[in-house]
């Protein structure tokens, strides 16, 4: 019996340790308040809040026999202490507009569950996976600061509310891989 191993856990993140850093794990039922946003607030920035959120990413493979068998994990999490708020310049508006930040960190946990279904691996699972994972997050990124420069961030309402829908109308494209 041979048997295979891989873990490999990502996240968008400036700290080294996942597992040591508190997180809120997006659900439909939970939206971010602003008693969620503890990290200190950086000074000199032109934006009033600031979202750290991104994807959690696990799996293991075994082969037994010639058939294999992987197992994942994929979350998509806020971390409190690096997400922050200007006090007295942050209004409800502002608060959904981190939201959908949050929202679109969970789209792409639910393209990268998508990927991972629809693909047929070789024996180079561990590349392939990394790979998967690593074009989903560039595109995450992207999204991100794409919505954050069409909206100005949130300084422009027409954007703003076109993106909110946008990203709720992809999110239930999505819901079979939430």
């Amino acid at each position: 019996m041979k048997l295979f191993a891989a873990i490999l856990l990502f996240t968008f993140s400036f700290f080294t340790s996942e597992e040591n850093k508190e997180k809120i794990i997006w659900t439909e039922t939970r939206q971010l308040t602003w008693d969620d946003f503890r990290g200190a607030p950086e000074l000199g920035a032109n934006f009033v809040a600031s979202t750290n959120s991104g994807m959690s990413f696990s799996f293991s493979y075994t082969e037994k026999n010639g058939k294999r068998t992987m197992e994942h994990n994929i979350s998509c999490n806020f971390y409190p202490e690096q997400s922050w708020f200007k006090p007295g310049k942050v209004s409800e508006y502002i608060l959904k507009h981190e939201q959908t930040h949050f929202d679109i960190s969970e789209l792409h946990a639910r393209i990268l569950r998508k990927r991972i279904a629809e693909a047929k691996f070789s024996k180079n699972i561990k590349e392939e996976i990394g790979a998967l994972y690593h074009t989903t997050e560039q595109e995450r990124q992207k999204l991100q600061n794409q919505y954050d420069l069409e909206s100005d961030h949130s300084k422009n309402k027409e954007k703003e509310y076109y993106w909110r829908q946008k990203i709720a109308n992809q999110l239930n494209a999505y819901d079979r891989w939430k």
